[in-house]
Parts: structure tokens; C-alpha cells; sequence
């Protein structure tokens, strides 16, 4: 073997080396991504009205989700209604004349059944808040504040100067 052989060859031998060891360093990240993603990345908010229960005892937060569940179950009838007010008004809102009393009564439908869907929804919150103890009201309303409809915006930042 002359120089210039030497020189290739170990010239392939580093850029094979590199890609196998990219490839092993590659794939051990996978590997801990995938079987520990609290080291890589933090959980996603949680801004679910079902979530709102989460600084209270387990058997509470039970109790709560079973009456969100209940609520929506009687409201399903209103959710049909509104999904169908929403189809109607796009319906009408894309036909060649605009009819808008059709389009104001069809509005109107969805908006009342949106309502007595909400006040069934808020009902059932408040009920359950009624069965809570003041320390666990106060720790279901800080819960109300990061979830569902209540979220409260997060608080800003002054500007640093």
C-alpha cells in the first residue's frame, strides 16, 4: 500500500466513525426521549374544566369529573342542537342570497342552546362546589382559575429595566 491508500482508507474509517457514532448518539436520545420524556420536556398546560380539580383529594376529583360527565350526559340534546345551529348558520351564510332572518333566527337557536348547555355545565360546577369544604372550595377556585371557562390569563411579567 502506497501513501495515498493509507490516506483514503483512514480518511473512510474517520467518516464512518462519525456517522456510526452520530447514529449511537442519535439513538440513545431517542431511546431516553422515549422511555423518560420528563427529563426532555415538561408537561403540556392542562387547561381542561375537568382539570380544575387537581389540588384536591383523589376521591373529590372523582366526584367531580363524575358530575361534569353527568351534566354534559343531560346536555347532549343541546349540544346536537348547537352543532346543528352552527351548520345551518354556515349553510346560510354560504348560499348565493343572504337571508339574513333566517340567518338571526338560526343564530339565535345555537346561542340558546349553547346557554342551557353552559348553565347545565356551571350548575353542576357550583353544586359541586357546594359540597366542598372551605379549604378545598379555595383550592377548587385557584383550579377553576388555571382551567376551563374561568381561566384567568397568566399573570405578566414587569419589564425588567
Amino acid at each position: 500500500m502506497n501513501d495515498r491508500t493509507v490516506k483514503l482508507v483512514l480518511v473512510g474509517s474517520l467518516i464512518l466513525n462519525a456517522f456510526l457514532l452520530g447514529g449511537i448518539v442519535g439513538g440513545g436520545y431517542q431511546w431516553l426521549t422515549a422511555h423518560r420524556p420528563r427529563l426532555v420536556a415538561h408537561a403540556p398546560p392542562r387547561y381542561a374544566l375537568r382539570f380544575a380539580a387537581d389540588e384536591l383529594p383523589a376521591q373529590r376529583q372523582q366526584a367531580f369529573i363524575a358530575a361534569l360527565k353527568a351534566a354534559r350526559k343531560d346536555g347532549r340534546e343541546f349540544a346536537r342542537q348547537g352543532r346543528e345551529g352552527r351548520r345551518e348558520v354556515l349553510a346560510l351564510l354560504g348560499a348565493p342570497q343572504l337571508d339574513r332572518n333566517a340567518l338571526d333566527a338560526a343564530l339565535e337557536r345555537t346561542r340558546q342552546a349553547d346557554m342551557a348547555l353552559r348553565t347545565r355545565v356551571e350548575n353542576s360546577v357550583v353544586d359541586y362546589a357546594a359540597s366542598l369544604t372551605p379549604e378545598e372550595r379555595k383550592l377548587f377556585a385557584e383550579g377553576l382559575s388555571r382551567s376551563g371557562q374561568w381561566r384567568q390569563p397568566p399573570k405578566r411579567q414587569p419589564p425588567r429595566n
